[in-house]
């Protein structure tokens, strides 16, 4: 028999594939975030650990702007606004946490960035992000985008937080 006053062991890494604890929409992004249309690159984040863990939902359709030149007859989503995107899924997760108001996240470095695949019109990319450090005045983080379970992106990044002005 248990007695109150014992503790179980602190939890497991929740899976990827495990329940969201929360979810944002783009309401709550925009709330999050400074980034507006046409430069908010995701739709939806999903944390699955605070903190520590989330997975952004980006659906990628013909409308958007930079199929228009990128490329004329067979359109690719640009990688940069891929890494874009994986940033600001962690720049989601980074800020929603508590204790950041009236302060923003900066890109402040990218490293070991892969491109895998091309993100086509009619795809839904999902962007994994996991925090490998994060304090008060920054964080680093591993991102990868993938569509249809297929990795297309793969990077570490880093950000600097600052104050709002």
């Amino acid at each position: 028999m248990t007695s109150e006053t014992e503790t179980t062991p602190a939890a497991e890494a929740r899976p990827w594939t495990a329940a969201p604890l929360r979810t944002l929409d783009a309401a709550a992004i925009e709330k999050t975030i400074p980034h507006r249309y046409p430069f908010l690159l995701v739709d939806r984040v999903d944390i699955i650990e605070e903190k520590k863990r989330a997975i952004g939902t980006k659906g990628v359709t013909m409308n958007e702007h930079f199929f228009q030149g990128h490329f004329p007859g067979y359109p690719i989503m640009p990688g940069v606004l891929i890494v874009e995107a994986l940033a600001q899924t962690a720049c989601v997760l980074m800020m929603s946490a508590g204790g950041m108001e009236g302060r923003l996240a900066f890109f402040l470095g990218i490293e070991e960035c892969k491109f895998r695949d091309a993100v086509r019109p009619g795809s839904l990319l999902k962007l994994h992000v996991e925090m490998q450090r994060m304090g008060g005045r920054g964080g680093k983080a591993t991102g990868e985008a993938y569509v249809d379970g297929k990795l297309c992106t793969e990077l570490t990044m880093s950000f600097l937080v600052g104050p709002k002005q």
